[in-house]
């Protein structure tokens, strides 16, 4: 009996692909699995700042802060004339 724990990422079908080692190659093989996911899992915290944002987000999305500006590209224009480059004359 040999005890493998591996990291193994899902195929386009959800198919997992284990290497045997060169032992059990031959025959049947009884596999025990236990599935959990590998990646970090964020913490009660980072859910509740994440939350948090998404609401401060939402409040800017509707102020609509950039609703005065008519022609985005040409106030983007402007605003990168009137600032001088550094280094540059």
């Amino acid at each position: 009996m040999s005890t493998i724990t591996a990291i193994l990422e899902a195929d386009i079908d959800g198919s997992l692909h284990l290497p045997l080692p060169e032992e059990l190659r031959r025959g049947k093989v009884r596999i025990t699995a236990t599935l959990e996911s590998a990646e970090d899992q964020p913490s009660e915290a980072e859910i509740q700042r994440q939350r948090r944002l998404g609401e401060i987000m939402d409040r800017i999305r509707k102020r609509n802060p950039f609703n005065g500006i008519a022609d985005p590209v040409a106030r983007q224009r402007e605003l990168r004339e009137d600032r001088p480059l550094p280094r540059r004359t």
